[in-house]
């Protein structure tokens, strides 16, 4: 397809996307969630056909050379369908947000005051590897109203376009418009960048993969996009931490799982617990094989313990997202300090503090400048399922409407309302 084509493409699915929006917006809560009810059923029902499309996205997958862990990604096994099957039904069964209105004060002029919430309009998605994203952001955009341009990775068209049919089908079972949700169905790279450059196609750009693609798109895109580029997570183990508690949630911080964004990669540790608290994680990191890259204080009080894999930290690594078995250490000699360290090098993604004193709590709650803050909790939870939002769309690490994990109300907007009576400015 040449270039000129591939733009009329994209113009014309955001023709399509504009008016599928405008019929989104105006949809009854029980055609959204029916919808949303014939998807999941359609799913469970179409295991068979949804994996013998997979196997050709897997099998050239390997054919290409294509690492195990990647070739891992784009698996839609029985579970991983049942498990966006479910999360469709559980986003049908929650509170509709589109048109609630809220915050509503008369003023003494007699009119009232009020905030309704909207869809944003068009959203467009760009992720890799994960064909169950293309459920995700489907679901996500029905219930919120919106309608959605699906651009995901070549490695997975032949899954993404099976689903996608599959979510297309089901919006008519509604008497919704199918093209609410749409994919674009070409590999070619040059897709993308016609997408975030045209803001008469998108209200929003939201990418969902590896840094390099974030970074492209935050820097070519004329909409807005929600994005986070990495996720330097941090725990801070606090001078009255309780012992057993900070060694059981910084554990499963970083081990749970290695790759995600919100999994701990900095551990910061009081100087008057360290001699206690380090030992006892170095050794269940030993086991496991965590690599520790330590500032000289915190390898000396390392330096016995057996098995333990122990590296001098550079500057580099105090910034580092490493999703590996690695993690930086570091001693600190005050709550200041940790709060002071995090600023600078986190990504302001999810950050945690693990303490029995309340006044820390409250202070790392209010100082720490990132998307979650934790008071002794695992930075694994930063997840929309795990919010309570059904289901995300990603994480975003900006400051300008959504923040965190961005679920149904991060797809909407507020716009004011005024209730009156026949009122005049005076």
């Amino acid at each position: 397809m040449s270039s000129t084509d591939l733009q009329a493409t994209i113009a014309h699915m955001g023709v399509a996307a504009r008016a599928a929006a405008t019929g989104m917006a105006r949809a009854s809560t029980a055609a959204k969630n029916a919808a949303l009810l014939a998807l999941a059923k359609r799913l469970r029902a179409g295991v068979t056909e949804l994996q013998k499309e997979n196997h050709r996205d897997l099998a050239a997958a390997r054919d290409a050379g294509l690492a195990e862990a990647m070739v891992d990604r784009l698996k839609l096994t029985e579970k991983v369908i049942a498990t966006v099957a479910e999360g469709c039904e559980q986003i049908a069964a929650m509170p509709d947000p589109i048109g609630e209105i809220t915050n509503v004060r008369q003023r003494p002029s007699g009119i009232s005051v009020g905030q309704m919430r909207v869809p944003l309009g068009v959203f467009g998605m760009i992720y890799e590897s994960r064909p169950n994203v293309t459920i995700e952001a489907a679901s996500l955009a029905i219930k919120s109203g919106n309608a959605c341009i699906l651009r995901g990775g070549s490695e997975a068209i032949h899954s993404n376009l099976a689903l996608w049919r599959c979510v297309q089908a089901s919006l008519a079972d509604a008497g919704l418009p199918p093209d609410a949700v749409q994919l674009v169905q070409t590999t070619d790279r040059a897709a993308v960048g016609h997408l975030i450059a045209s803001p008469e196609a998108v209200d929003v750009i939201i990418p969902r993969g590896g840094k390099g693609l974030i970074e492209r798109i935050a820097r070519e895109a004329r909409v807005p996009v929600i994005k986070h580029l990495d996720g330097n997570c941090h725990v801070y183990v606090d001078a009255s931490a309780d012992l057993d508690l900070a060694v059981k949630v910084t554990d499963n911080a970083k081990t749970q799982k290695y790759s995600p964004c919100n999994a701990a990669e900095s551990l910061l540790v009081h100087a008057a617990i360290a001699p206690a608290f380090l030992p006892r994680i170095a050794a269940i990191f030993a086991a496991k094989g965590v690599e520790m890259r330590c500032e000289p204080k915190a390898r000396a009080i390392l330096s016995s313990v057996a098995g333990a894999k122990l590296a001098e930290a550079s500057e580099a690594d105090w910034s580092e997202e490493y999703l590996a078995p690695v993690i930086s250490v570091k001693v600190v000699a005050s709550l200041d300090e940790a709060i002071a360290h995090i600023n600078r090098y986190g990504s302001h993604h999810t950050d945690a503090i693990l303490t029995d004193s309340h006044a820390n709590a409250m202070r790392f709650l209010r100082e720490v400048d990132s998307a979650s803050v934790m008071v002794n909790a695992s930075t694994r939870f930063a997840d929309g399922f795990e919010y309570g939002l059904g289901a995300e769309i990603g994480i975003s690490t900006d400051k300008l409407h959504a923040r965190g994990p961005v679920g149904l109300e991060g797809l909407t907007s507020m716009k004011w309302v005024v209730l009156g009576q026949g009122e005049i400015r005076e």
